[in-house]
């Protein structure tokens, strides 16, 4: 049923990160999702090396954990999973699916665990449960029928390294490279980027740079609220005096202030430290245009310093003989206008000098960034611009020096290393048909972007999810979820309901499936599965509490049924026999990638994780021209297509609140912006609230500015008075997604633009939500 949203409460928020704020929410959710004592007992585990891995961010586990080694989210989203609360066939038998269609996200997922397979039955308009056997039977029947390129094959952060490594392959076996997965909605820029640029697809820094580096750049990342663990490190280098510069639209408390809830001092004295020494509010999609500043500033220094004969500012002997394209690049610095960079950074000529002071004295810097650089039209050139910077100072291949993109999803990183990818030159096939004895597929598959095309225009006939709410996540809602319903086949392997289940394909399926925490007995005992982390390094994680009930079956088990379901018997391939044993699956891991694996088994709870070899860590180049390129992109906006003149078209942002994990949403609090009871809001800049004639607490309707023919809304957002760039206005994840055009992507890594959506405002009425 739907009743009108309770009044929310938009309370301005003093306090810092973490703190008693932090213990407040915490207790909250283990009360209401009825685990008081033996949630709290269970988070002793998390993180720990003898202990299970987080199920939410990918932040790295040190060798010497803290007691509590958990963030305010990470706990939650182990309490969320191991809720006392059951979503079983009685409760399908009370609610329709077109009822549950109107329930929020929070709603659908806060009714608990799923507890058996189930199989839509559009006469009653209910799922009902399915055995096991005869789910597989139609679902492998079901996508024999179908050309294998006709189908997806879909993959959240959330499975381990055994399970995608056999998933992957079942897919290519299939036929096709449709393996798009959660990291080209966010990262697939740093993948593209961070390749050309230094020939290596991933970060290169690992947790004990943190403990050398001489200054840490942030770039678009909310530690606060999506890798609260990150606190600690920032706040032992803050005590260490170590610089702190953040770019970043609105003011996010994680940024600023912390308070350490592990430290019983700060608690009980409720003293916080400074995480930020400088804080540069950019414009939305800004971030090209501030380091192309900061760039043209140290050059600028160098050319001084070298007339006057003193030290140079730019590594010129790393420059000379690990880089090239350094003339062209400083030729489009050079060529850069003061004006335009202030005016499109939103930031003064004299907080860029700043930054770059600091910067060009310091000796060993990290450079972090999360979404706000990576979802623009221009995302991959926002990365590539950030290894500019870096290169100047040989600020790659150094102890406590560095790239640090924060990934999202806990094993997101992980899957593209066992072979999760649309991009056939990416995946080992020479080798792969070399142990299993068949030929894979070698055309490009669909990436995310592609795959919603597919379902779009029909070419795409089924989707196999494996985690995630791929409806939800997605650009251009409506338009999916209107198109979505003529798929033959769609099945969700999932722990809770979600949207995603709900609108649904011909023949649909929820397969339920064992949490990372839950302990995975299989023939040969209690198994462990493994996941890297976004340090790049490999952790094992086992499960500590009992299943939630019989009818559920682990990730491994499912992918291996539904493999034989599907594909003829290949005696090279022993699904039941990796099943049984999954140190198995990791020994075929480790035949496959001899160069990356190395002891997997035998290492694998090694306290600090083990690390992957990175190439670029050892200034070693695996690019086209043996060397770190220096790119030059193609302008300072990093949404050129998207830019408007007029006035009433502001750039919206999307964001995360505090009280959720990417598209699960704990609660309506987000608490560091001082709203509660509520997420449909609109945080604009008050000369923009009074330019447009709005008021502070109004409802107003929100379009998109999009050159097409479809229409984009999202109607009852309350106007809030906020601290964000004039110009700029934000909104919370996934609400919005329906405002951005499937088309509006980043021209080289196609992952949707999520952070500068050109948006008209106009005046609404409240509406009802569901309860």
């Amino acid at each position: 049923m739907t009743k009108p949203m309770a009044e929310p409460k938009i309370e301005p928020y003093e306090g810092p990160a973490g703190g008693w704020g932090s213990a407040g929410s915490l207790a909250e959710i283990l009360t209401r999702e009825q685990i008081p004592v033996s949630g709290a007992a269970l988070l002793l585990k998390q993180n720990k090396p003898d202990g299970f891995m987080c199920t939410s961010c990918a932040w790295s586990k040190p060798a010497k954990p803290n007691t509590f080694e958990y963030c305010e989210n990470g706990a939650k989203a182990t309490v969320w999973e191991q809720t006392a609360k059951r979503v079983g066939p009685d409760f399908f038998a009370r609610h329709s699916v077109t009822e549950l269609l109107t329930w929020t996200d929070y709603a659908l997922e806060e009714k608990g665990r799923l507890t058996h397979p189930l199989r839509y039955d559009p006469a009653s308009d209910r799922y009902m449960p399915v055995t096991w056997e005869d789910a597989f039977a139609e679902i492998g029947r079901e996508l024999r029928a179908l050309d294998p390129n006709a189908v997806v094959y879909y993959t959240s952060g959330r499975a381990s390294l055994e399970t995608s490594y056999m998933y992957a392959l079942m897919a290519r076996m299939h036929g096709t490279n449709n393996l798009p997965d959660s990291s080209n909605m966010c990262h697939e820029p740093t993948s593209v980027g961070l390749k050309s640029s230094i020939g290596s697809p991933v970060g290169t820094t690992i947790l004990e740079d943190f403990e050398s580096t001489d200054l840490i750049l942030f770039f678009g990342q909310n530690v606060g609220s999506n890798a609260p663990r990150m606190l600690h490190p920032l706040q032992e280098a803050r005590k260490r005096r170590v610089p702190i510069i953040t770019f970043n639209p609105l003011r996010e408390r994680g940024l600023e202030r912390f308070t350490n809830p592990q430290s019983p001092t700060e608690m009980l004295t409720r003293t916080s430290t400074e995480i930020s020494t400088q804080y540069h509010q950019v414009k939305a999609g800004g971030d090209l245009a501030a380091i192309t500043g900061m760039c043209k500033v140290l050059i600028a220094a160098d050319r001084e310093a070298m007339e006057v004969g003193r030290p140079r500012i730019l590594d010129v002997d790393f420059i000379a003989e690990h880089t090239h394209g350094f003339r062209e690049f400083v030729a489009f610095c050079d060529s850069q206008g003061w004006a335009e960079i202030e005016a499109r950074s939103g930031l003064t000529r004299e907080a860029l000098e700043a930054a770059a002071t600091v910067y060009g004295r310091a000796r060993s810097v990290i450079a972090v960034y999360g979404m706000g650089l990576t979802q623009h039209r221009r995302g991959t050139e926002g990365v590539q611009m950030l290894v500019n910077l870096m290169l100047l100072r040989g600020n790659v291949g150094r102890p406590g020096a560095g790239l640090c993109p924060v990934r999202g999803h806990s094993n997101v990183q992980g899957q593209r290393t066992v072979g999760i990818t649309e991009k056939p030159e990416l995946a080992p096939l020479d080798k792969l048909k070399e142990l299993y004895g068949f030929e894979p597929p070698r055309e490009k598959g669909h990436n995310t972007v592609e795959a919603c095309e597919g379902i779009i225009s029909r070419d795409v006939k089924a989707f196999i999810g494996l985690g995630g709410n791929f409806v939800r996540a997605v650009p251009d809602t409506v338009r999916m979820e209107e198109a979505w319903r003529a798929l033959r086949l769609s099945v969700q392997i999932s722990t809770k309901l979600n949207r995603s289940h709900l609108v649904h394909g011909a023949v649909s399926y929820i397969l339920p499936c064992l949490g990372r925490i839950e302990v995975d007995v299989q023939a040969s005992g209690p198994q462990a599965v493994s996941m890297e982390d976004s340090t790049s390094c490999f952790h094992g994680s086992r499960g500590q509490t009992k299943p939630v009930s019989d009818g559920v079956r682990s990730e491994p088990w499912i992918v291996a049924e539904m493999a034989k379901a599907l594909l003829p018997p290949n005696p090279k391939v022993d699904w039941d026999g990796w099943v049984g044993d999954y140190a198995r699956v990791r020994d075929a891991i480790e035949a496959t990638y001899p160069d990356v694996f190395h002891d997997l088994n035998g290492r694998m709870f090694q306290p600090g994780g083990l690390h992957k070899p990175l190439a670029a860590r050892d200034r070693k180049w695996d690019t086209e021209t043996g060397k770190a390129n220096f790119t030059v992109p193609g302008g300072l906006e990093a949404d050129p297509d998207m830019r408007s003149n007029r006035r009433d078209v502001l750039d919206l942002i999307t964001l995360r609140s505090n009280d959720q994990f990417n598209t699960t949403v704990y609660g309506y609090d987000d608490r560091f912006r001082g709203v509660k009871g509520t997420r449909m809001v609109l945080f604009m800049n008050v000369n923009d609230v009074e330019r447009l004639g709005l008021s502070d607490g109004e409802t107003v309707d929100l379009s998109a500015e999009a050159d097409d023919e479809f229409v984009r809304e999202v109607s009852g957002l309350r106007v809030i008075q906020y601290n964000i760039p004039e110009g700029n206005v934000g909104g919370y994840y996934p609400e919005l997604n329906a405002l951005i055009p499937l088309w509006h992507y980043d021209a080289q890594a196609m992952t949707p633009a999520a952070k500068a959506i050109p948006v008209r405002i106009r005046k609404g009425t409240p509406i009802a939500v569901a309860d």
